[in-house]
């Protein structure tokens, strides 16, 4: 693994460890991937204001979050059916944040157990929660998460539908969790999730963090805040869900005014470098999430290349840093960034432009 010099490295590795199922599934979006690829538009967008002749010998990349201590700004994202990436599935995960230095947000729909995983690695982990039942469940549910020592709780709120996932559909493929006779039911249960839902699991989860992920606009962050969110998730699934939305980095800033200081407020979606992680402070956000990447380094090397990934993105936090003036993530502010026209084509890869040829549409790998 630490022949891996760059994250592209660990791309093209895993390609070679998927079949073209299970990459179509990591690597792809929903429909036209306009929202995909807009994830990625949107961090291209902003360009940094570099302040110089400022001592920065000394770079501290760490923050805090939820009162948990982050190596750098970045968290493992959720993400269901690991297991088709890695035998291990979430465990590996837990592993690597433990030992690099983060927090694990596990999924509801993921293998291992979610006791297993949460024995499975040192770190702090926060568990993410499919509404797949009646309150009943839900309490069943959260009465396990509680006794395997979660430290918050994440609702996802916008998987009402599934959304038609082309690419993965054309390679013939379906996760674990769309097949069999109970995926209708799960998803009843899911199109059902209203703002009294939340109200009444709040209610079973009790005093500790509780975090709702999918937030797009400043209405619906007015409204988390109302309703006793604690952390406001600005996602729009890695664009796996609504097709034609904004970019994730697009909708944060007016997520962050609605919120005013109320809430923390983090972000996943298009994040692929360190640079992108400072763009998402300079607009507000606590801290990002990862999930395509994280999936990328499982295949490519387990937790090894989990935790290689995320020591290259220090390195390049450092760096980014370093050259544009700043000694700790405190400093990072929007007068830091300023917009500006991009100059790649955005995809699901493109902050890498080094891959190799063949590439599939937009330079992508197939």
């Amino acid at each position: 693994m630490v022949d891996f010099v760059s994250n592209e490295e660990i791309v093209i590795a895993a390609r070679r460890n998927l079949n073209n199922a299970a990459w179509a599934y990591l690597a792809g979006g929903s429909e036209s991937e306009t929202t995909l690829r807009r994830n990625r538009a949107g961090f291209d967008r902003i360009a940094f204001r570099p302040r110089i002749l400022r001592d920065v010998s000394k770079i501290d990349a760490a923050t805090s979050f939820l009162g948990q201590r982050l190596r750098i700004p970045v968290m493992l994202a959720p993400i269901g059916s690991m297991q088709v990436f890695n035998p291990g599935g979430a465990a590996v995960s837990a592993e690597a944040a433990g030992e690099f230095g983060t927090v694990q947000v596990v999924s509801s729909v993921t293998e291992p157990s979610l006791d297993d995983t949460a024995a499975a690695g040192a770190g702090p982990k926060f568990f993410q929660l499919y509404v797949n039942g009646d309150m009943d469940w839900v309490k069943e549910t959260l009465d396990r998460v509680k006794a395997a020592g979660y430290v918050a709780l994440t609702i996802t709120a916008d998987t009402a539908i599934y959304s038609r996932r082309e690419r993965a559909m054309l390679a013939r493929y379906a996760p674990p969790t769309q097949q069999g006779p109970m995926a209708g039911v799960r998803r009843t249960f899911l199109s059902r999730l209203t703002w009294d839902t939340i109200d009444r699991i709040h209610e079973i989860w009790g005093t500790q963090p509780y975090m709702l992920k999918g937030v797009a606009t400043a209405e619906d962050a007015e409204l988390a805040v109302q309703h006793g969110i604690d952390v406001v998730w600005v996602s729009n699934h890695g664009g796996r869900q609504l097709d034609s939305g904004i970019g994730s980095i697009e909708a944060l800033p007016e997520v962050v005014k609605a919120v005013n200081g109320r809430a923390e407020v983090m972000m996943d979606g298009g994040v692929q470098r360190a640079t992108d992680v400072v763009k998402a402070i300079a607009l507000g956000a606590k801290a990002v999430a990862i999930g395509k990447l994280q999936g990328w380094s499982m295949a490519a090397g387990g937790k090894d290349g989990i935790v290689r990934m995320l020591e290259i993105m220090e390195h390049e936090m450092i760096s980014a840093l370093g050259l544009l003036g700043i000694t700790c993530v405190d400093e990072i502010n929007d007068r830091y960034v300023t917009p500006a026209e991009p100059v790649t084509a955005p995809h699901e890869m493109s902050a890498w432009v080094n891959m190799p040829t063949p590439a599939g549409p937009g330079g992508r790998i197939l």
